[in-house]
């Protein structure tokens, strides 16, 4: 049976789809460099068809129709009606990309009808992660492939290492799978390369990308710590600790908070470090 995610669908239709619609520019900019690298290792070809997991407010989407062109094809697919809604209010009437609600490990797809399946931060939040890739490679053509940037452990990501750390002596952290749906399911590079198998991919590169995240944006440095006080409240980990907390509580916790970002440098936005996999693999031994 799978296990249970916090990562619930109804959350990303609800306040948490809303607070990634709501900074999505902000997100992009914390995201665009390993969404840039999937899209370099997944070396895509004009034509191709390429199906995008976890496609958001489809920033990536509209990269990949970019390199694909007007002989290819996307399609987005992402649980999150907010996200889904505004990624076609954003799409160019002329792009080569489409957008579908559902879950991308269920969702009927056409057998054999992808080169490409594709995903920035997204493949993580699988509720049956081995299911979900058995599944989906029915739909990869046999030369097809994948290609994904997922995050390694928390200890490794400050956006999460520092304001959890922050808090641990004023909100108790509690034990938590670290195999469960979650940003750092696939933190570990042994079960992601042991799923890959399973599932019966091969050819599979796993290479560790670490890269610099402008965490928050502001035209001065306390406007820059602010800002990126308001996005580790609202989006992430550290929202979800605090759900439910008294106000004495988050506001000690928003004190340290500041104090830790104010540790790391940056004048318009908070750098902190990012650590992440990109994954390749292909159907079948070409």
């Amino acid at each position: 049976m799978p296990t249970q995610s916090a990562y619930h669908v109804a959350d990303w239709n609800g306040p948490n789809g809303e607070r990634w619609v709501a900074h999505r520019a902000r997100l992009d900019a914390m995201l665009a460099a390993f969404g840039e690298a999937a899209i370099t290792a997944a070396a895509l070809a004009p034509g191709e068809q390429v199906l995008d997991i976890g496609c958001g407010a489809g920033t990536t989407s509209f990269m990949l129709a970019g390199c694909v062109g007007s002989l290819g094809h996307v399609l987005g697919v992402d649980i999150s009606a907010p996200l889904i809604a505004a990624a076609q209010a954003l799409a160019p009437g002329n792009a080569p990309v489409a957008f579908r609600l559902g879950d991308a490990a269920a969702v009927s797809l056409q057998r054999g009808g992808f080169d490409l399946f594709f995903s920035r931060f997204g493949v993580m939040f699988f509720d049956d992660s081995l299911t979900a890739f058995r599944n989906l490679r029915l739909a990869l053509k046999h030369t097809g492939r994948i290609a994904f940037v997922c995050w390694r452990s928390a200890e490794e990501n400050d956006w999460v290492r520092l304001p959890m750390g922050a808090i641990k002596d004023i909100v108790p952290g509690t034990p938590s799978d670290p195999e469960a749906p979650g940003p750092f399911s696939f933190g570990s590079r042994d079960r992601v390369w042991r799923l890959l198998i399973d599932a019966g991919f091969t050819d599979i590169a796993i290479e560790g990308f670490d890269h610099t995240i402008p965490f928050g944006a502001g035209e001065t440095r306390d406007a820059a710590l602010d800002d990126a006080l308001v996005m580790a409240f609202e989006v992430g980990p550290l929202s979800r600790a605090l759900a439910g907390q008294s106000e004495d509580i988050r506001a000690r916790a928003a004190q340290a908070v500041r104090a830790v970002f104010a540790t790391r440098p940056g004048e318009q936005s908070v750098m902190i470090e990012g650590a992440a996999w990109i994954v390749t693999a292909r159907n079948f031994n070409q």
